[in-house]
């Protein structure tokens, strides 16, 4: 039971982590908005794939997993 005590803290101190990140990055970091992510506009409809947002995200919680559990 001890060790999922920890893994809940862990979890949450990434959640407060990444939430500020998120909330305040904005500013500085274009999340969505990055050269390679794929926005089409159309008359009726438009696709948003934000693919190198995603990509750097997972080398972001990539790097942090390999720091908690090492």
């Amino acid at each position: 039971m001890n060790d999922m005590g920890k893994m809940l803290i862990y979890l949450g101190v990434i959640l407060v982590v990444v939430g500020c990140v998120i909330h305040f990055g904005g500013k500085f970091i274009p999340f969505g908005k990055l050269p390679g992510d794929i926005n089409i506009v159309d008359e009726n409809s438009s696709f948003h794939f934000p693919v190198v947002t995603c990509i750097i995200i997972s080398i972001l919680l990539s790097v942090i997993a390999n720091l908690f559990f090492r």
